[in-house]
């Protein structure tokens, strides 16, 4: 008894199973061949299992596309087709359904995000992401120091090249009701009245670099930084413009210099979203989008257009001058017939103003279908320069904007959404004083290490375009290597043959 016990103790059971056994036992005694008989599982295979009906039921669902429910799969099991071949006589149950979808690695719940793919392998965006973006930063990329993802120094730049200081800016906005969501909850615990809408909006725009101490952009003593928080809406701060950002940028690159002064061998290379507002050209600037093509005075604001640039380099005023033989003509804007006469590109033919509406058959390929569409392919009006650009150069430092629809090459998109769910855990503000000071908290949240590796993903996902991978490839190769900025050539080899 005492034996039987212990055994049934040592087998995390009471005193019933120590009876069970000293029964068991004294059965055996009288009766070697009687012993109990254990069902460790259940010995019944499920129908999911078979791998034909797996297989049979995960294209049904294909079939029904991404929306549908564990009631299809009831439903589809009652046909009686589908039971004369699973040899059953009743459908199966919808828990047994969801049951089944657990097992094919189905989860409920929202879609995982990924890029956006609004027009990210559009033919024009590509064609600016590998000719004109990843052209400059591959030459750019060699001049900058690069670091591992825990900050030491893998290489340097040529000590006789100006060394190169990439430069981010965004701008990104926080809601006072983004707040966290889910959480452990008593059941104790009733409804809890909520706020209504995301409450009052705080727009952020700053500048960051792995390259500077802490990352954001400061002065050198820590006094002054290019953070501003601005409060967009009709009655508010009104909505951040194109001087906005030409003055905040003027702010960064003082800042910047209080690290690297000019004349000390460092150049900053400033990267900015393709946004409209960014886009601005100053209102003298080379445009072909309104030009009359006759002769006569334009524009009506009165501010002539700059001179334009021949094919070679010398520059071509756009207005008649005033020693010019007809005095009729004197000062007078030239328009857009003069212009390409002038520059050996009017047919002898002639040429309409413009195809109507100025939405030409084929403006990827024909230029010479009217004057308006082969004065916009000029090398000078297609390289004319935004306002924001020209500021940049103009105080001997470098400019570029990401391609269109690639967020995933800013890697100060990646700080935002870590400070913003450090941000969610504060709880909802009291007011807008205490949610610009949150704000401020989560940014600064954002380590000087993970900012480091937020900027070699994004270099990472350069090196795989650079490399020929589209989007969805190079998503692939970055969540598969780690390791440094840029990707093994086999590595880009297996996944251009195994990844779509």
């Amino acid at each position: 008894m005492e034996a039987s016990e212990l055994a049934a103790i040592g087998a995390g059971k009471g005193k019933e199973l120590g009876r069970r056994l000293r029964e068991w036992t004294r059965a055996y005694l009288k009766d070697r061949t009687c012993l109990p008989t254990f069902h460790y599982r259940n010995v019944h295979k499920a129908l999911i299992e078979d791998e034909e009906i797996r297989q049979e039921v995960q294209l049904h669902l294909q079939s029904l596309g991404k929306y549908f429910k564990a009631a299809d799969i009831v439903e589809y099991s009652a046909r009686p087709e589908v039971l004369e071949r699973w040899g059953h006589e009743k459908p199966i149950s919808e828990r047994t359904a969801r049951n089944w979808l657990h097992a094919m690695e189905y989860r409920y719940g929202k879609e995982l995000k990924g890029q956006y793919v609004d027009g990210h392998e559009r033919d024009d965006v590509v064609k600016y992401r590998q000719d004109v973006f990843l052209k400059q930063w591959m030459e750019l990329e060699e001049r900058m120091v690069v670091c591992d993802k825990d900050g030491k120094v893998i290489s340097e730049p040529d000590p006789t090249l100006y060394r190169i200081v990439p430069i981010t800016h965004d701008e990104s906005t926080f809601y006072a009701h983004d707040q966290r969501k889910t959480r452990w909850i008593p059941l104790s615990e009733g409804p809890v009245p909520i706020r209504k809408g995301d409450g009052t909006s705080l727009m952020v725009s700053d500048f960051c670099s792995p390259d500077l101490p802490g990352g954001w952009l400061r002065s050198k003593d820590g006094t002054r930084e290019a953070r501003l928080f601005f409060k967009a809406g009709k009655n508010r701060d009104g909505y951040f413009d194109n001087d906005d950002i030409l003055e905040t940028t003027r702010n960064a690159i003082d800042l910047f210099e209080t690290h690297f002064p000019p004349g000390s061998g460092v150049q900053a290379l400033f990267l900015f979203d393709n946004a409209k507002t960014h886009q601005k050209r100053a209102a003298n600037a080379l445009s072909a989008r309104k030009m009359p093509k006759s002769t006569r005075p334009w524009p009506p604001s009165g501010l002539k257009m700059r001179d334009g640039t021949f094919a070679n380099g010398k520059p071509q005023t756009l207005y008649f001058p005033h020693d010019h033989t007809d005095p009729q003509k004197v000062g007078l804007f030239k328009g857009m017939e003069v212009i390409l006469r002038e520059r050996g590109l009017w047919p002898a033919g002639g040429l309409r103003a413009e195809c109507e509406g100025f939405k030409c058959a084929d403006p990827a390929r024909k230029f010479d279908c009217c004057a308006r569409r082969l004065l916009f392919n000029q090398p000078d009006f297609i390289n004319q320069k935004s306002l924001l650009q020209e500021l940049v150069e103009s105080r001997g430092h470098k400019f570029l904007f990401y391609p269109k629809f690639h967020c995933e090459l800013n890697f100060i998109e990646m700080c935002w959404g870590r400070a913003k769910y450090e941000y969610r855990m504060y709880g909802i503000p009291r007011n807008e004083a205490q949610q610009q000071e949150r704000v401020r908290q989560a940014l600064d949240s954002v380590s000087h290490t993970s900012m480091l590796r937020f900027a070699n993903r994004s270099a990472r996902f350069m090196n795989a375009y650079h490399q020929g991978l589209s989007g969805s490839q190079a998503a692939w190769a970055n969540r598969k290597y780690h390791s440094h900025r840029t990707l093994p050539p086999e590595l880009v080899a297996e996944i251009m043959r195994t990844v779509t």
